[in-house]
């Protein structure tokens, strides 16, 4: 083990002990962004270390990171060690698996971007633990860098074994949930082509509907967005100088690539054919990321009425009672209603019912929505302009839009997430050939 790898374990103990120790504002803060985190996800020891561990390094006191604090109080650590820890502001938290194991550490990629990285544990006891590791065994950690070689383990690491692809996607899914200021950590790029999908798709929702708020039945409202789908895509294939009205055949033999390849892949991916041939004919990183399909939930499909609403940062969402919600709000005795106030209490409690439908509703009917959640929450100091951020919060729901699900995703991920798809079908299709007799609760 290099003289830099010990120090980095010696400078991070420290610098934990520094953020444990501290008292005052970055108590508070730390308190604040821990309860934040653990909110999210199972809050075992694990995720509470690697709260700890971000915290240290991405939270803020005052206008300050904690590693910003830490490195200005220690005005006699060397500029070698300086170096070091301010190169840790690139750290970040993934769920890598092992693609090669080496003498002194693993090679790793990141399942999210794909991309690869030397990782060394830092101290004796870790590089002991982590000797059981096999190769395509999937990890939960966060890594910091050493050099321009090489990284290591920042903090703890659940081991989640191999995965097959089913729940390899599950465990993404997880990740996407509970770490997602961390989706593209390491790919700044994607993470801006993500976002912008986000402002096309609004640009083409309103541009179809006429509006960013629309309202019909389920089955019907199914069948408009994905005739809105169909067009994004043919306008994605002309962005890329792919003509849509040409055949297959005439596309595939412009981009130089097999007819019945594309036809393979399209059916492994779940996408358009074109849209394959856009891909293997575009080169760039940020061009291979595709718009997930979208399909309305059973429940929402057989529902009388379900209201579609976009936005260029909170994306896109499906509410059933959107219409009753306004109702209850216009209303002169909203108490005369039935179940209204268990439907303003839905509102808050589900965490699908994001803080943009709560800032809508406020700007529709802030007089009636402020009495409302006073008899509701039985405040009636309660003030909405005062007051509101801090109830979402206190529910659960962030007041800063996080990149939503109607966003692209890169082409890897993609792929897995339609693989896993056509292996839970095809695994319940034999189970439903399987005419036997099975006893107790069974989960398909």
């Amino acid at each position: 083990m290099d003289a830099v790898l010990k120090r980095s374990h010696e400078l991070k103990q420290a610098l934990v002990d520094f953020v444990l120790d501290a008292d005052g504002e970055m108590a508070e803060a730390l308190e604040t962004y821990a309860a934040a985190q653990l909110r999210r996800g199972a809050g075992d020891s694990v995720q509470q270390e690697l709260a700890i561990d971000s915290f240290a390094i991405e939270g803020k006191v005052g206008d300050k990171s904690p590693l910003d604090v830490f490195v200005q109080s220690h005005p006699e650590l060397s500029e070698s060690d300086r170096n070091l820890l301010n190169s840790w502001h690139q750290s970040f938290t993934g769920l890598f698996a092992i693609t090669k194991i080496l003498p002194d550490g693993f090679e790793l990629m990141n399942w999210l971007t794909a991309k690869h990285y030397i990782v060394k544990p830092n101290n004796t006891k870790t590089q002991q633990e982590m000797s059981r590791l096999k190769e395509g065994e999937i990890l939960l950690t966060r890594i910091s860098p050493i050099t321009d070689t090489y990284w290591t383990f920042s903090g703890p690491y659940t081991q989640m074994g191999k995965l097959g692809k089913p729940k390899l996607a599950v465990a993404i899914g997880n990740f996407k949930d509970n770490y997602k200021n961390h989706l593209y950590s390491d790919a700044p790029d994607l993470l801006e082509e993500a976002w912008q999908s986000v402002v096309k798709y609004n640009q083409q929702f309103v541009e179809f509907f006429g509006s960013d708020e629309v309202t019909m039945p389920g089955y019907q409202l199914n069948k408009k967005i994905a005739e809105l789908q169909e067009i994004t895509a043919e306008k994605s294939l002309a962005a890329a100088g792919i003509d849509p009205s040409k055949s297959l055949a005439e596309i595939a033999q412009e981009a130089g690539v097999d007819e019945e390849e594309i036809k393979t892949a399209a059916q492994e991916m779940g996408t358009d054919a074109k849209v394959v041939t856009q891909l293997l004919n575009n080169k760039t990183s940020t061009a291979k990321m595709v718009m997930p399909k979208v399909d309305l939930p059973a429940e929402l499909k057989k529902a009388e009425e379900v209201t579609a609403l976009s936005h260029p940062r909170w994306g896109q969402m499906f509410l059933p009672t959107y219409n009753k919600v306004k109702t209850i709000l216009a209303a002169e005795d909203w108490q005369s209603i039935e179940g209204a106030e268990k439907l303003i209490r839905h509102y808050l409690e589900d965490k699908k019912i994001n803080a943009f439908i709560w800032y809508r509703l406020a700007a529709e009917y802030p007089t009636s929505l402020e009495k409302i959640l006073q008899t509701v929450l039985q405040r009636p100091e309660f003030s909405l302009e005062n007051d509101l951020d801090a109830l979402l919060q206190e529910y659960g729901k962030p007041i800063e839009p996080e990149l939503p699900e109607i966003a692209s995703v890169p082409l890897h991920l993609h792929n897995l997430f339609q693989e896993a798809l056509g292996e839970v079908q095809k695994s319940k299709s034999k189970s439903k050939g399987q005419k036997k007799a099975t006893k107790g609760f069974q989960k398909l």
